[in-house]
């Protein structure tokens, strides 16, 4: 538990601190953040912090674990479409028009909210049953995953850092806490 949840911790600081921050609102800013390979890089960060957390989450409480699994389920299909299908767009005339269409489609950004408001849920669970600092930092972090995309560069690195050392500070404090039984 300790080691996917420090892992996790450290690949959602990476995640906003190795995306390129280009001004995605021009075609040549879109092409060279999309089209790097440190686009990739990062988004899949991310996505492998997700499957992390949900893995380290089994011992502290299988409920929690299950509803980050279905909010992790929800949110990385667009975290597919947002990493590796605008990077192969990034360098088309339109690729504007297409990461809007990526972005905005109502169904790909209905999935992704509800993903990423589940996995708040389940961190909110973790934190409800172990009543600690750290948990609780846990479901804020992942409370504020939705409203951080809507911040600047600096803002978003930030709140790496707090999942960062969220994860961390919780993967090695849920030692002395008991695993939930399970149930019969």
């Amino acid at each position: 538990m300790r080691i996917p949840l420090s892992a996790a911790g450290v690949l959602f600081l990476l995640y906003p601190a190795l995306r390129p921050w280009e001004d995605e609102s021009t075609t040549s800013g879109a092409a060279a953040a999309m089209g790097s390979t440190a686009w990739i890089v990062a988004h899949l960060c991310a996505m492998i912090g997700f499957i992390l957390v949900a893995i380290a989450l089994l011992p502290i409480n299988r409920v929690a674990a299950i509803v980050f699994w279905i909010g992790a389920g929800l949110t990385l299909p667009y975290y597919g479409a947002e990493s590796f299908g605008l990077h192969a767009m990034a360098n088309q005339s339109n690729v504007l028009d297409l990461a809007e269409d990526v972005r905005y489609n109502p169904f790909a950004m209905t999935m992704f909210g509800l993903g990423l408001l589940t996995m708040a849920a389940g961190a909110i669970l973790v934190a409800a049953r172990m009543r600690t600092v750290p948990a609780i930092l846990f479901a804020v972090g992942f409370g504020l995953f939705l409203p951080q995309f809507f911040g600047p560069p600096a803002l978003r690195i930030a709140h790496g850092a707090l999942l960062a050392a969220a994860c961390v500070w919780l993967a090695w404090d849920a030692k002395r806490v008991q695993p939930a039984p399970v149930p019969a």
